[in-house]
């Protein structure tokens, strides 16, 4: 548990300081050996593959990511997920001081966002060290007990069963990294046989490629065909090595491999040989998955491609599930609005016509959205319903007017602004340019803290969003002073875009705002939200 605990503290404090990149990252234009490569680096930086897995998959739901690239991606995200189990197999116990020293010091004594997450990843680090430690030192008391030799020399023999505990392994642990050390422990430390830990290991990686399929069942078709090619190309390639490696050791052909060394080096062959083999077919597997995996009928008379309203009144007999709907409702509200500020960077690079006016006809949905909510709200009993129900409507009906003010912003200025900036044909300097992407990538990032937020109603995502909306406001000051220096020192790109760049940091942070309202009840509700900011118990004679 202290190891899966670790790497999720470690995936976590990578998520909040660095998540906003991600999507710039996975979604970029790229060949399918690059995308390969970008999921290496980020299974290596997040310590999963089956987290780069979903990610991908969630950008492929929105569209954002065609199904060959995003396969790539998957299957890099194997090898790199192999490269971290390299690292983490050699003895490292004398790091875990200093690791938890600098730690601890910047989690806990620190204020920076970034500085605080890099002390979380330090300490998580650690701590799966020392897991590894007590893995270790746990089970050394099995490796001489009487029915062990039972045990190992049963599933040496009979690899097929191996195998299928390997794969149950890795997917009740949720974790392939996890699950593969502990096979490479047990080999370590003479626990069982190499052949055994071949077959768990080869089982583990069939597992390991069933928690994404899992974990993304409830999203769209396009979300789900990039997990289940993996999972197919992995089973079959796992159980061709399974066969095929225990043949091999059974005759002799391969010697008498042993060590837990050697068998991190068969993990990383079994990956790194996949995706050699996979990768020249992403792009064939398309019509194959769409297939198996068809996209929904759309009913008639909706737009394709965007979800119907789920309000329906028969639903005002049962208040919660009242307040579910209005909830998903919402959530499709907010997607619609997703859909019109992530092409918020291209529309100001490349300034299409056609795509501008594709964002602006969304805001219509969106409006549509909010008068259906409000009457929704409007004609919810007053009797029965209970006051506590009645006050979440309201609430809930106070963002959806946010959300829609939110698109507002993108479609009255942000749009226009892009569609002003390339008939004047100005362009950002390099440095401002960077400076508002990030800002863009952070706010998509609070997007999906915010549908979270909305659909759990945790103190702490709450709390995490409304900082984040602190962090917003800074990155906006700094940018805008770092832009008047810029004008002090007379860049003449920044001369000739300042309005638009100082107008669309505005529009940027209002839109944060905006977003991050849903946050507001949930922190007032737990007294964790002032009424002002102002001093109200300042002396007469100090007013005067």
């Amino acid at each position: 548990m202290l190891l899966l605990f670790a790497v999720r503290m470690v995936r976590t404090g990578i998520e909040r300081s660095y998540g906003a990149t991600f999507q710039r990252l996975l979604t970029g234009q790229r060949t399918l050996a690059q995308a390969s490569f970008v999921g290496i680096g980020m299974a290596i930086v997040l310590q999963s593959s089956a987290a780069v897995a979903l990610l991908t998959s969630g950008f492929a739901a929105s569209g954002l990511l065609s199904f060959a690239p995003g396969l790539a991606i998957v299957l890099g995200g194997d090898l790199g997920s192999a490269l971290i189990i390299q690292l983490l197999s050699f003895r490292l116990d004398w790091l875990v001081p200093v690791l938890l020293a600098v730690g601890g010091y910047l989690f806990v004594k620190t204020e920076a966002k970034k500085a605080r997450q890099m002390g979380r990843i330090l300490m998580g680090i650690a701590f799966i060290l020392i897991s590894l430690r007590f893995l270790r030192e746990a089970m050394d008391p099995i490796r001489e007990s009487a029915f062990l030799p039972a045990i190992a020399e049963y599933l040496a023999r009979d690899y097929i069963t191996a195998f299928l505990v390997g794969a149950a392994l890795a997917f009740v642990m949720h974790s392939s990294v996890a699950a593969i050390l502990m096979c490479v422990t047990l080999v370590q430390i003479d626990a069982i046989p190499f052949a055994a830990g071949l077959s768990l290991m080869l089982g583990a990686n069939f597992g390991s490629a069933f928690i994404p399929v899992w974990l993304s069942r409830g999203m769209p078709a396009t979300g789900r065909r990039i997990p289940i090619a993996n999972l197919g190309l992995r089973g079959t390639w796992a159980v061709i090595c399974l066969v095929g490696v225990n043949m091999a050791l059974r005759s002799g052909m391969l010697g008498a491999p042993e060590g837990g060394q050697t068998l991190v080096y068969a993990h990383l062959l079994f990956n790194a040989s996949l995706l050699l083999l996979a990768l020249p077919f992403c792009g064939m597997l398309h019509g194959v998955l769409t297939g198996l995996v068809p996209n929904p009928v759309t009913s008639q008379g909706s737009a394709p491609g965007l979800p119907v309203s789920v309000l329906n009144q028969d639903d005002y007999q049962q208040p919660n599930q009242a307040i579910a709907s209005l909830k998903r409702e919402l959530l499709r509200m907010s997607d619609l609005v997703g859909a019109m500020f992530r092409p918020i960077p291209d529309l100001y690079q490349h300034g299409d016509r056609s795509q501008i006016k594709a964002v602006q006809a969304l805001d219509r949905e969106v409006n549509s959205c909010l008068s259906g909510i409000r009457t929704y709200v409007a004609g919810m009993p007053t009797e029965g319903f209970g006051k506590d129900n009645a006050k979440v409507a309201r609430d809930l009906v106070e963002y959806a007017i946010r959300l829609e003010t939110a698109g507002d912003v993108v479609d009255e200025r942000l749009a226009t602004l892009a569609a002003a900036m390339h008939k004047k044909g100005v362009r950002f300097s390099k440095e401002g340019w960077g400076e508002i992407t990030r800002m863009h990538e952070v706010i998509v990032a609070n997007m999906q803290l915010a549908s979270n937020v909305l659909i759990s109603d945790d103190l702490e995502s709450a709390r995490l969003l409304s900082l984040e909306k602190t962090e917003v406001k800074r990155m906006e000051r700094d940018s805008r002073k770092r832009h008047l220096r810029r004008l002090q020192h007379g860049a003449s790109e920044s001369f000739e875009s300042s309005d638009i760049h100082l107008e669309t940091l505005r529009a940027l942070r209002e839109f944060n705002s905006h977003i991050a309202a849903i946050a507001y009840p949930i922190l007032y509700r737990n007294g964790q939200l002032l009424e002002t900011r102002l001093i109200t118990d300042m002396p007469a004679e100090e007013m005067d």
